[in-house]
């Protein structure tokens, strides 16, 4: 009876699901329909990079473009429902793998609910625009698994199993270090993980990651030649820098150096203010890492506040990159009750601004308010500071 009833659950949830791309989704998809056009053109050799498409130029790797080739073959509408259904797989894997990672035992129902309704409003966002942030975010998840999997116990492993494990561990860390490599292929806000995996020590990641990434970027070489792919990557590296500023004070962008252009209406005051608080931040998994020393798996939390911090830190941070929390958001329910009565009441207003701060339920005037203080931003760094408060007590 209980298979049953999930059986129905999944059903109806695949249905609305398909309801909503057929009568709404499919019609939209904007940010897909540039990365089909990039899979086309990289198919027949042209530029990824061309200043007519505007705002809605091709902005990451052309390494990026193979992962939509094959679907550039297919009519437009197929190429939507195929890829619609790549990133709702996605979505939905990011709490399946954080639980995976963060093994809690014995949680009620609150643990699995409330992450996926707290940060509904960015999956449902990235699944209208069609974005890549719900795949990398699985990706760079798997690539945490992988660090922590090996990590698991607290107890001594005895001598004979020893050796077993130790290459477990070794083969674990050249796995992360190639899911990290491919991350940042496809968007390189993922390179926050190379200084963190050289603070920790861990070479075989960064050897695998920049070895996996080297490939990557030779790779388009078979479509343009090797001179060729260098002036495409000459070309992405001069597009970006040029059309990055543009959207530091944009609505939607929740980047800390977006909130300080929106503060002060300076842009060089703002970058001055940002790269101090980027500072700031570095220190702080500086030495939240050098804290967590001795514990056991101690990655699970430095990872979730990296994660936390690269839409912060990216100076394109776009809202709905915010579902790359999905890790942060969990931990940080999963010891609620460690914190004092007080801030679990502010841990839960914080989560009621993030899920309810809907453009539909505060209206077009309130709404931009809202995102003109970046009050998103501050929500998220809130978020890291309770995280942090873990380690300093040594829960984990």
């Amino acid at each position: 009876m209980q298979k049953r009833k999930g059986f129905l659950l999944v059903l109806l949830v695949l249905l609305i699901f398909l309801l909503l791309f057929v009568f709404k989704v499919r019609e939209e998809m904007k940010d897909f329909e540039v990365n089909y056009k990039a899979g086309q053109r990289l198919a027949a050799g042209e530029t990824l990079y061309q200043v007519k498409d505007g705002h809605y130029m091709f902005k990451y790797l052309p390494f990026s473009a193979f992962l939509y080739l094959p679907l550039s073959f297919l009519p437009l509408d197929l190429a939507k429902a195929i890829w619609y259904s790549i990133v709702i797989f996605c979505s939905f894997s990011l709490f399946y793998l954080s639980k995976k990672i963060i093994i809690p035992e014995g949680k009620s129902a609150y643990f699995f609910l409330l992450p996926p309704l707290i940060l509904a409003k960015f999956v449902l966002r990235e699944i209208q625009l069609g974005q890549i942030n719900a795949v990398v975010t699985f990706v760079l998840l798997l690539m945490v698994w992988f660090l922590t999997e090996g990590f698991s116990k607290k107890a001594p492993i005895p001598p004979p199993r020893l050796t077993f494990e130790r290459e477990k561990n070794s083969k674990n860390e050249i796995y992360s270090g190639l899911l990290c490599g491919l991350a940042i292929a496809l968007k390189p806000y993922a390179l926050i993980f190379f200084p963190y995996f050289l603070l920790k020590k861990k070479t075989k990641p960064i050897l695998s990651g920049v070895g996996f990434l080297i490939l990557a970027l030779l790779l388009p070489s078979f479509f343009y030649g090797f001179r060729g792919n260098l002036n495409v990557l000459k070309e992405w590296m001069t597009t970006l820098s040029k059309s990055t500023p543009i959207y530091f004070a944009y609505q939607d962008n929740i980047s800390i150096i977006a909130l300080f252009a929106k503060w002060t209406q300076n842009q060089n005051l703002s970058l001055v203010l940002a790269g101090l608080t980027i500072a700031g931040l570095a220190v702080l998994v500086l030495v939240l890492v050098l804290k967590g020393r001795g514990m056991a798996r101690p990655s699970i939390l430095e990872c979730s506040i990296l994660l936390i911090s690269i839409p912060l830190i990216s100076p394109l941070g776009w809202d709905y990159t915010l579902l790359i929390s999905a890790l942060g958001v969990m931990l940080a329910i999963q010891n609620f009750f460690n914190y004092s009565k007080f801030w679990r009441i502010f841990l839960v207003i914080n989560f009621f601004i993030i899920a309810f701060s809907l453009y539909d339920l505060m209206g077009r005037k309130l709404y931009c308010e809202f995102m003109s203080w970046s009050v998103i931003t501050l929500n998220f760094l809130i978020l890291i500071g309770y995280l942090a408060y873990l380690r300093f007590r040594k829960i984990c």
